[in-house]
């Protein structure tokens, strides 16, 4: 069994990226107008003025009161997407509370933005399903001071123009894990799917040992642009490299894995992404269980290899857990 972590580039490089919160590289923390103001020499007034962009601060002040407070973990390091110059109001529009990735995400967020003196509020809204119409009624529940909506939505006509709707009042909108194309989100913060697809590929091919027999692709929904992606980037990779295996043709399963498609020399099973549970359940009765690979290792992925129920799960640590939180929240700007 494998658990596939990438933190040198396999997946490719993240759309956005960050760096760790605190007094200090990789140090967890607040830091404080005080903090920063002894760091820079400078009293407490002067590092406030600064910071918010006010009068009355001398140019070589100003240079030492921001160095400080990104060295001090207050502001992003050079280069980076600096956050708020005041508290912001964020609200994350996430789909099916059930689902191990999607609450692993959320929780992460959640820490991450209890650490941030720049971070109002944060407020995890659940949907009820993947579909726009999901989305554009949890829109109508977003309160009217938010600054900020980080969304886990599906590539739709409605979900696009209601992304629009909400850029156009003075929200900044940020996707997550998938993304929503020619919309004027601020930004993407996720893997590259593609090349996520490409290394299931790469592990199938190591662990099936056979050059004939049946690979069957199971995938949540193709709305999601990050599931087309993977599936993409997996059939793509499978054709170049392994010709031999026959990839049957791709279920959608939903999140209730109703439906799952098993043949007489079926050699491997990619899970793009849900229906992970019904998927193990189905398969793990049969005395030829085809090799299983997934995407996320989380808590229920994590159990399933201990157990030898799944054969590899693809993590990419840059994104998915305790960083996804950080990355995400330093989108967000004035």
């Amino acid at each position: 069994m494998y658990a596939v972590q990438d933190n040198s580039g396999v997946f490719g490089d993240l759309r956005t990226a960050g760096t760790g919160f605190g007094r200090g590289p990789g140090r967890m923390g607040r830091a404080t107008i005080s903090d920063i103001a002894e760091w820079a020499g400078v009293s407490p007034a002067t590092v406030d003025r600064a910071l918010n962009g006010r009068a009355g601060v001398s140019a070589p002040n100003r240079h030492r009161v921001m160095r400080a407070a990104r060295e001090l973990g207050y502001l992003p390091l050079e280069g980076m997407v600096p956050l708020p110059s005041r508290a912001a109001r964020l609200e994350f529009l996430i789909p099916h509370s059930r689902n191990a990735f999607m609450r692993d995400v959320a929780e992460s967020i959640q820490l991450c933005a209890q650490t941030q003196p720049l971070v109002k509020s944060c407020n995890m809204l659940w949907l009820d399903g993947i579909g726009p119409d999901s989305f554009v009624a949890a829109l109508d529940r977003v309160a009217l001071n938010t600054e900020g909506v980080g969304a886990i939505t599906t590539d739709h006509p409605r979900t696009r123009d209601a992304i629009r709707r909400l850029c156009e009042s003075g929200v900044r909108v940020v996707t997550l894990a998938s993304d929503v194309l020619s919309t004027p989100r601020s930004s993407y913060v996720g893997i590259d799917n593609r090349i996520a697809g490409r290394t299931a590929g790469q592990i199938v091919g190591m662990l099936g040992g056979r050059h004939e027999g049946a690979v069957a692709v199971f995938c949540g929904s193709r709305a999601f642009h990050g599931h087309q992606e993977r599936e993409a980037g997996f059939v793509t990779f499978m054709g170049e490299h392994h010709p031999g295996l026959e990839i049957l043709p791709t279920i959608e399963t939903g999140e209730d894995s109703a439906k799952l498609r098993t043949a007489p020399d079926l050699l491997a099973v990619h899970c793009v992404g849900a229906g992970r549970k019904g998927i193990v359940e189905a398969l793990e009765n049969r005395q030829d269980r085809p090799r299983i690979v997934m995407h996320d290792l989380t808590k229920s992925t994590r159990s399933w290899l201990v157990e030898d129920r799944i054969d590899a799960a693809i993590c990419d640590d840059a994104w998915l857990g305790p960083k996804s939180g950080p990355v995400t929240l330093r989108i967000f700007k004035a």
